[in-house]
């Protein structure tokens, strides 16, 4: 049972005593959820994402810190691989004098430590699409336009009882892609998404989501049709996370139910 919804229960001081009871009494209520047990190829599968994504924060936060190093030295460069390779050139410059010696041999460390990240993370890649090729569902799920292995291999992971959600708006709020609600006296309001859930899957549809409205201008058919009259309306963040929302229960649909994509 999820820690949040046994907590009501709790009627004194927290101790074991007391948590026992309200697990007790938390677990023959009818409304109440439960999290289903992992299998260890759930597990296993789970491990790869989240090793992938401590190296990508970890890789983040090295770069962030040689960037301020340098801007300490008024060296500024643009963001992305672009801005990055140089700033690594001209560390690896023996004839820059804009940098101080003495700090060359740190920055050197730092774009070492990059660099055997981004192995580290390459190889993890490869793997997660030989995990991709070689499952079926998987190779269902890609054929969804921004849905890569990426996606594909954490909901496969995630989804595999087919009755753990009962519709694709349930996946998405699992997610934390649904509108939170906070209504009174019969009048609704819905504010920004929940958020809640699995937050790294929930990040990786919105970057699958990005992808697609980025090059969805000029282009025809139902998905791209939909997507651009929400951007005639709609800012691009907000089309983006509508998008997210959508991606979200469209693979619940084909992993539960075993369908393949139809693009219109």
């Amino acid at each position: 049972m999820p820690p949040q919804f046994v907590r009501p229960y709790v009627k004194t001081n927290k101790n074991d005593a007391a948590d026992a009871e309200a697990c007790c009494e938390a677990v023959q209520r009818p409304g109440m959820r439960f999290v289903p047990p992992k299998t260890v190829e759930q597990q296993a599968a789970s491990a790869l994402h989240r090793v992938r994504d401590h190296l990508v924060r970890q890789r983040t936060g090295t770069i962030n810190a040689l960037r301020g190093h340098m801007a300490e030295f008024g060296i500024v460069a643009p963001l992305l691989r672009t801005g990055l390779k140089e700033l690594f050139g001209r560390v690896m410059d023996e004839d820059d004098a804009g940098i101080p010696v003495d700090l060359k041999p740190l920055l050197r460390m730092l774009i070492e430590e990059i660099q055997a990240v981004d192995t580290r993370i390459a190889e993890l890649d490869r793997r997660m699409k030989q995990a991709a090729r070689a499952s079926e569902a998987c190779r269902r799920l890609t054929k969804v336009p921004g849905v890569g292995p990426l996606i594909a291999t954490a909901v496969v992971a995630a989804v595999t009882d087919k009755q753990r959600f009962t519709s694709g708006r349930h996946f998405a709020a699992w997610i934390g892609l649904t509108p939170k609600q906070h209504s009174s006296g019969g009048k609704e309001r819905l504010l920004g998404i929940s958020k809640r859930g699995d937050a790294y899957m929930r990040r990786q549809l919105v970057n699958g989501a990005r992808s697609l409205v980025r090059i969805a201008p000029g282009r025809t058919g139902h998905l791209w049709d939909w997507i651009n009259a929400l951007l005639n309306r709609r800012s691009f963040d907000v089309v983006t996370v509508a998008v997210a929302n959508k991606l979200a229960r469209i693979v619940w649909a084909i992993q539960a139910r075993g369908t393949r994509w139809q693009p219109v």
